[in-house]
């Protein structure tokens, strides 16, 4: 197992230097994947930087992998809560530390016929009593659905 966290003093440090109109997004993947016979869950976190909005971005990212205690695949709803708790801490953490508006972007689809589906009700909840903010899912939740599985593709070639 590894762990990689995200550096919240350097992510501080940036965003303070940063412009108010500059928008936070904090998002979180993950992807279940088979090592030598045992399941494990590769969990993606980002902070998505986007300069006053408009003016491009920077990402901070890392890849934290666990042992994968789901019994199937069809039924995602342990692995998925597994990356709305990582965002929620992570908002919490970056809270204490700037002062800019941050969202939350969830990869969960709302569409019944996505099985991320069976997640959604429970994660906003859980991040809007967690962290008082109203978190954006599929498909505006670039940070998330996008960004933060990106950064593991990019991570794992600048690794390999």
């Amino acid at each position: 197992m590894y762990k990689k966290h995200i550096n919240i003093a350097e992510v501080s440090a940036f965003i303070n230097e940063c412009s108010p109109e500059t928008k936070i997004h904090i998002g979180v993947d993950s992807e279940r994947f088979r090592l030598n016979g045992v399941w494990y869950v590769d969990y993606i976190s980002a902070v998505v930087v986007h300069f006053e909005g408009k003016h491009g971005c920077k990402i901070f990212g890392a890849v934290d992998r666990e042992r994968d205690f789901g019994q199937t695949a069809s039924k995602p709803k342990m692995r998925l809560m597994g990356e709305v708790y990582r965002a929620a801490d992570l908002y919490l953490e970056l809270s204490k530390e700037v002062a800019h508006d941050m969202e939350v972007h969830l990869d969960l689809n709302p569409n019944e016929m996505y099985g991320s589906n069976v997640a959604v009700q429970e994660a906003v909840g859980y991040i809007k009593g967690m962290c008082g903010v109203i978190p954006m899912v599929k498909p505006n939740a670039p940070a998330a659905s996008y960004c933060a599985d990106q950064f593991k593709s990019l991570e794992s070639r600048r690794v390999a």
